[in-house]
């Protein structure tokens, strides 16, 4: 075996010097984790679910009850409902008043109905938006709802922080405020 000349040992230190060197440049802005910072919050969304066909007298779920939910087709949790509101499917007449136009209801399909159901729960918080279970929660996600006696789809339509809920306004308080 060779013995190392005093040049190895300065090629050796020199390597492991730009080792050290490389992998705090590397590391220098990354967490351990590799995960983006997230902070805990109590989110509420609201999911829009057009065209569900119901001739039932009652609603399918109200204010209080839980549904289980997936989103993007991943099976999540059950989530609490803290609010449902619904309208019969409207129609766009032309008309002689000062808008031109007059919204009344299609009575060609009278049990055809637009939902809106804003479900609570607590979400991470990251710099990228609200996670829920793994799943990024953004506007047009796919959700699904299911409970005891339906399964309805539909995409998220409103998401809020509990700080924020109180202005989280219903369609008719939206056509109120205008």
């Amino acid at each position: 075996m060779k013995k190392l000349q005093i040049s190895d040992y300065v090629i050796i230190g020199l390597i492991l010097i730009g080792l050290i060197i490389g992998g705090f440049i590397l590391f220098k802005n990354k967490k351990i984790s590799g995960l983006p910072e997230s902070v805990d919050k109590k989110v509420y969304f609201q999911v829009m679910i057009r065209g569900v066909s119901i001739t039932d007298t009652q609603l399918p779920f109200k204010d209080g009850d839980e549904a289980f939910i997936s989103i993007r087709n991943v099976p999540y949790t059950k989530l609490k409902i803290t609010a449902v509101s619904f309208d019969r499917r409207k129609e766009v007449i032309s008309a002689n008043n000062q808008n031109g136009y007059l919204v009344v209801e299609d009575v060609s399909v009278p049990f055809l109905f637009d939902f809106i159901v804003t479900l609570e729960d607590n979400a991470k918080l990251t710099s990228d938006g609200y996670v829920l279970g793994g799943n990024k929660l953004k506007l047009g996600i796919p959700i699904t709802l299911e409970g005891p006696k339906y399964k309805f789809n539909g995409t998220v339509s409103n998401i809020k922080s509990a700080e924020e809920v109180l202005q989280m306004d219903t369609p008719e308080e939206q056509q109120a405020a205008k």
